[in-house]
């Protein structure tokens, strides 16, 4: 069974950081792009990091440049999502997302695996 777990949410300060992993169990996708989106009650999940099964191509979402850090350990099977001068808007469910079968990496309906989620809260 394909597993996504994610974890490394919490509560932090605006201006602070937080460092979220996403650990795949089931399969490899030593060969798959993973990405993190996140959601909001009410919202659509929003597209915020992907990268390319190598690393050599990596897309933020405008929201997340310059601010959020994605990465990846293929021979430990995780991606992770370094998240640096939060702010409150970045408050969401984030969750992990893996092996693109769709056309588009901005898409949540492209992505075939995706785990539970892990909340993030930023305090103001």
């Amino acid at each position: 069974q394909v597993q996504l777990v994610e974890s490394g949410g919490g509560l932090v300060q605006a201006g602070g950081s937080l460092k979220l992993s996403c650990a795949a169990s089931g399969r490899t996708f030593s060969r798959s792009p993973m990405g993190w989106f996140r959601q909001v009650p009410g919202k659509e999940r929003e597209f915020v990091a992907v990268s390319s099964w190598s690393g050599a191509q990596i897309h933020y979402a405008d929201s997340a440049k310059g601010r959020f850090t994605i990465s990846r350990d293929n021979e430990k099977n995780t991606v992770y999502l370094q998240m640096s001068s939060l702010k409150p808007d970045d408050t969401a469910v984030y969750y992990c997302a893996a092996e693109i079968s769709g056309s588009s990496w901005r898409d949540p309906g492209a992505y075939d695996y995706w785990g539970q989620g892990t909340q993030v809260t930023v305090s103001s």
